[in-house]
């Protein structure tokens, strides 16, 4: 269902934002998902699991609970976006965990980016372009 006005989803079993953002926005069937972090609860202070490939998990997990409060699931990403902390060094530990989550041949577009830091000392965020359909 499209609306002429967006919608900014605010979403009870997705983790607490840890700046000023709606958890998506959504516009003309198009859902804008905020990057998330790899908090084991919903408040900020529920710390993160240890290494890359458990927070890569529970990403995806705060990830598919953004998109199931908006209705959706996985199989409507289209796009996503990974950013890395430490990118050589976790790189092929979460492209494993991370193509878990897709099948083989119906994985969104992506982009990977090292970066510098994340909020709250995180190891990986990700955000997704979903797509109502």
């Amino acid at each position: 269902m499209t609306s002429p006005s967006p919608i900014f989803h605010m979403l009870p079993d997705a983790p607490d934002p840890v700046a000023p953002f709606s958890h998506a926005v959504e516009h003309d069937g198009w859902v804008l998902l905020t990057g998330q972090m790899p908090f084991l609860g919903t408040d900020l202070g529920s710390g993160y699991p240890e290494g890359i490939e458990a927070q890569t998990r529970q990403v995806m997990k705060n990830l598919t609970a953004v998109l199931e409060g908006c209705g959706l699931g996985l199989q409507n990403v289209l796009q996503v976006r990974i950013y890395l902390t430490n990118f050589d060094r976790d790189y092929d530990q979460m492209n494993a965990v991370y193509a878990s989550y897709f099948p083989a041949d119906r994985r969104p577009a992506r982009t990977c980016i090292g970066v510098g830091g994340l909020a709250k000392g995180a190891l990986i965020e990700i955000d997704m372009v979903a797509r109502r359909f």
